[in-house]
């Protein structure tokens, strides 16, 4: 069964553009879910595999939505609560930011 991931041969996607000269980030939290990615992966908490499932089972319409390190943060988010190294309380964040 396919995911939303594996659109190889579907119409209606736009063409991928690329920037010139694009950085690696577009913003600093961008470089901090990376960082922690490989933290957890290094410590043991989940692995490759678990990361990239995780992406690929979040909902269409939120994986669609979503760019690439949203993407990321949300499938890390979701692999903490499985794991029980957070709740989805503790992970929540509120309308303040916080």
């Amino acid at each position: 069964m396919s995911r939303i991931n594996d659109v190889g041969g579907m119409a209606g996607f736009p063409a991928i553009v690329e920037e010139p000269d694009e950085p690696p980030f577009h913003a600093d939290w961008e470089a901090h879910v990376l960082a922690l990615n490989g933290a957890l992966i290094k410590r043991g908490v989940y692995n490759l595999d678990e990361f990239r499932d995780a992406q690929e089972r979040l909902p269409v319409q939120q994986y669609l939505g979503a760019s690439y390190y949203e993407r990321w943060f949300a499938a890390i988010s979701t692999l903490l609560v499985e794991k029980g190294v957070a709740t989805a309380d503790e992970l929540a964040v509120d309308d303040h930011g916080a």
